[in-house]
């Protein structure tokens, strides 16, 4: 299985982590990252019989990867991001890095500022603020909606129909 946290715009940290497996006192994470090295990256036994290893890896790629165990046999992680054909016949597994991680810090969330009462949807509080700058309040059939340029428009019962819809009765 496999953990991404960004840690910037440039490192991701992975954990690499692997389930019981009878007869393997000793597991090493080995790829692309370490030149293939194959005693770089050991996997630490947690108590549950389940292994693990966290590396920081550049963000902005992918990595080929396999676990070799002490009796020399190779395992893949069957829940990696993908796996390719390699050179001996077999597959490599593969974390991508590729796709940008964002870690937003808690409670840093940016709000959308409130819309001016009677303020078309999607142009925030600009338009009413500039329809309404310096003005005495509209009353009537004047009191209506703003259109685009952000002039007033009568909404009453004489007001036009909008175009290609009925009017309503």
């Amino acid at each position: 299985m496999l953990e991404k946290t960004a840690q910037n715009e440039r490192d991701v940290q992975v954990t690499f982590r692997m389930p019981p497996m009878d007869g393997v006192v000793e597991l090493y994470l080995c790829g692309e990252f370490n030149n293939w090295h194959t005693a770089g990256a050991p996997l630490s036994l947690e108590t549950d019989g389940s292994w693990v290893a966290t590396l920081v890896l550049q963000a902005g790629k992918s990595y080929r990867f396999r676990y070799l165990d002490n009796q020399g046999r190779w395992h893949n992680d069957w829940d990696a991001d993908a796996y390719v054909p390699n050179d001996f016949g077999t597959e490599d597994s593969v974390v991508d890095l590729i796709a940008p991680l964002k870690k937003y810090p808690q409670g840093d969330v940016k709000q959308a500022k409130p819309r001016v009462k009677g303020a078309p949807a999607g142009r925030g509080d600009s338009a009413g603020k500039r329809a309404s700058a310096g003005k005495a309040p509209l009353k009537g059939a004047a009191a209506g909606k703003l259109t685009a340029s952000g002039k007033g428009t009568p909404a009453g019962k004489n007001a036009p129909p909008k175009k290609g819809r009925p009017r309503p009765r």
